[in-house]
């Protein structure tokens, strides 16, 4: 069996590594804001290339906490997509705002900026572009669009960790970027995570205690806020793992170009890599006419796939009352046709041709 994601093959030195770092935390008995957590702070946001770091328990809250900072409530309109993960939906939904949808470029199936103006109205305060899949979004213009309508620019960076748009990492262009940690993310925690960038120290400080019950010092409440909180465990096995991120996004990109040699000339649509910017391949999701039979057909010869995702959030049944209806027609295609094909760092060139000559027989 080909799995979709293998964290098993996590190098066993990475493994002792780690679990040297959780023996330190055991041995300090402190589990909550203490030191790892400050120094992953610090050493994420240095390699993203923002000034402040800000670690939460997901990439849900990052993205729900940036939102609040900002002042996005009630009667408020935030732009974004609705082929995403339904945590960039929810985030709005949760600070009562309301989600209005751009349709996607077809290509990179990121946001398509060029419609972002239209969608524009007195009661719009921000943008949240999302880098699906590992593939930057168009920041140049979200960034231009903002600044003509004096909007905010939260970036949904959760499947980009490390990817570039013009040589800056995605995650610091934006007023605050948010990354998830879940498991299987580039860079992943032993359970949730995430955290959010912003080079604005006041938008920094302010998060750092909407995650702390809105407490600037113990037991002194500025305003109400909430428990999000990125522990001292995770923030530990997260220091050890970010020095190998590099190493892994290069591994993905490769497994990119051989997937694209092994594929090419079949009757699919393979991903691409825009100009001035660079990929992570988070995952490498293809277009097939007959998608589900193709995921039939790879699963019978013990290959595991995935689509994300299925049916776009404007349709999901807790969103159809609050979002604006629209004419999305390049996200109802890709809905229709998008498979997401085995994709880690410790995925075999073998594999990969094994995969492409099974879709041969099929496609």
């Amino acid at each position: 069996m080909i799995s979709f994601v293998n964290l098993k093959r996590e190098p066993k030195e990475l493994e002792e590594k780690i679990i040297n770092n959780i023996k330190e935390v055991v041995e300090k008995k402190w589990f909550v804001l203490g030191e790892e957590l400050i120094k992953f702070e610090e050493d994420f946001s240095n390699y993203i290339g923002s000034k402040y770091g800000i670690g939460f328990n997901s990439g849900s809250d990052a993205i729900y906490i940036a939102l609040k900072t900002l002042g996005i409530g009630k009667n408020d309109e935030v732009i974004t997509v609705p082929n995403t993960f339904i945590s960039t939906v929810d985030a709005i939904c949760r600070n009562n705002a309301k989600p209005v949808f751009v349709d996607i470029e077809p290509e990179t199936f990121c946001i398509n900026a060029q419609l972002i103006e239209d969608k524009i109205t007195n009661k719009t305060k921000a943008i949240i572009p999302v880098h699906l899949y590992g593939h930057p979004a168009d920041m140049d213009l979200v960034m231009e669009i903002a600044d003509d309508y004096d909007l905010y620019v939260v970036e949904d960076a959760c499947q980009a960790h490390g990817a570039e748009y013009k040589s800056k990492k995605v995650g610091c262009i934006g007023d605050i970027g948010c990354f998830s940690f879940y498991p299987t993310k580039n860079l992943g925690a032993y359970g949730d995570g995430g955290i959010a960038l912003s080079n604005d120290k006041e938008l920094a400080q302010k998060m750092r205690m909407l995650r702390n019950y809105g407490q600037r010092e113990k037991y002194y409440h500025e305003f109400m806020g909430v428990n999000s909180r990125l522990d001292e465990i995770q923030a530990a096995v997260l220091r050890v793992k970010l020095k190998y991120l590099d190493e892994w996004n290069e591994n993905r990109r490769k497994s990119a170009q051989i997937y694209g040699k092994v594929l090419y000339n079949l009757d699919l649509c393979l991903p691409i890599e825009m100009r001035n910017t660079k990929h992570v391949y988070h995952l490498y999701v293809i277009r097939c006419k007959e998608r589900y039979k193709l995921q039939k057909f790879l699963l019978k010869n013990g290959i595991e796939t995935q689509i994300h995702y299925p049916t776009p959030i404007h349709l999901q049944k807790p969103y159809l009352k609050v979002a604006r209806k629209s004419q999305l027609l390049e996200t109802m295609r890709a809905c229709e046709e998008i498979l997401s094909l085995p994709m880690h760092p410790w995925l075999t060139e073998e594999e990969i041709y094994f995969v492409g000559e099974v879709i041969k027989c099929h496609v």
